[in-house]
């Protein structure tokens, strides 16, 4: 696969990563099942083997344990740190945590930051983080807190780089006033079938369209070297469900995405992703099937190309009309 040096760092990456988010299995305090545990270290196999370096994670995902499962197989492979980007994501709390009636909500205070990271290594085994992503915008952020955590981290070297995700392009630029360390990445979620991102591009200033639309984060992110990363890359798997209704924008969009998996020879899932590479602004997918036939089919989307007709064939199908 493909890679790339990620600006303003020495950190090569793939061109698609793979997102950690289901290999701990259930969503509550169930212990790891061996099962589990079996089913993530293939999967984590895999994706190495398909050339994928950046393996994304949060502390929420799966309350812990997904970040738990990772550092068993990084525990049972000595040296497979070395060959990997390790990324995790802090600021999202669960509610009744700590106190039953806590309300789920965004928590960027120094503690919380410090906290987070220090059980993340704790579960991953892991000295370090290569990056550290902010995982939703917290309204009560204070910039100069979340900096004071970020020097307290970077110094002693258990987080290398900074970013952000699901961040406009104002909540960024209001952060890093206050950052010693650059921002290097925004984690949105963006896909052919969430294309909004790239769709206001070319629907502002039209009547019926809310004006509040163009927050120009792409754009943004582009001037100013943030790697855009992108979550939910499939859709959730919608264009490969059987039975979609034909006469549907969604299944206009599936029959021609099958068109041209069939036409290239390649899978269906590499055909949209490789919509998503085709970008110029150097979009990263970051997938996140368990099943190592799924991941071996995203990874074809790295030898993928399409032509800007194919392109906006696409992008049209999914819209459900014509560009302006």
């Amino acid at each position: 696969m493909h890679t790339y040096t990620l600006p303003g760092t020495d950190l090569r990456v793939s061109r698609i990563a793979y997102g950690c988010m289901n290999i701990g299995g259930t969503w509550d305090d169930a212990p790891l099942s061996t099962d589990v545990q079996e089913t993530a270290s293939r999967a984590i196999q895999v994706a190495l083997e398909t050339g994928i370096t950046l393996f994304d994670h949060a502390d929420i995902y799966t309350r812990g344990k997904s970040e738990q499962v990772f550092g068993n197989v990084l525990k049972a492979s000595p040296g497979l740190r070395e060959q990997m980007v390790l990324q995790s994501k802090c600021g999202i709390r669960f509610a009744g945590e700590p106190q039953p009636g806590d309300p789920q909500r965004y928590d960027f205070s120094y503690e919380h930051i410090i906290a987070s990271v220090e059980g993340s290594l704790r579960r991953l085994q892991t000295d370090y983080l290569d990056i550290l992503l902010l995982h939703r915008p917290d309204p009560l952020a204070e910039p100069e807190e979340v900096a004071r955590a970020f020097d307290a981290l970077h110094s002693v070297g258990k987080v290398r780089y900074f970013g952000v995700s699901n961040h406009t392009a104002r909540q960024i630029e209001l952060l890093q006033k206050s950052l010693r360390q650059g921002l290097l990445i925004n984690q949105v979620e963006l896909s052919l079938l969430h294309p909004y991102l790239i769709d206001e591009g070319i629907v502002a200033n039209i009547p019926g369209v809310s004006s509040a639309l163009a927050t120009g984060t792409l754009d943004y992110c582009r001037n100013h070297k943030i790697l855009i990363q992108a979550w939910a890359p499939l859709a959730g798997g919608k264009l490969f469900k059987p039975n979609v209704e034909a006469d549907t924008a969604l299944g206009k969009t599936a029959q021609l995405v099958s068109q041209l998996a069939e036409e290239k020879q390649t899978t269906s899932e590499a055909i949209v992703l490789a919509w998503l590479l085709r970008h110029p602004a150097g979009i990263q997918p970051i997938v996140g099937s368990t099943k190592p036939e799924r991941i071996a089919a995203c990874a074809l989307a790295d030898e993928v190309a399409l032509t800007r007709e194919e392109w906006y064939a696409m992008f049209t199908a999914a819209r459900g009309e014509r560009v302006p």
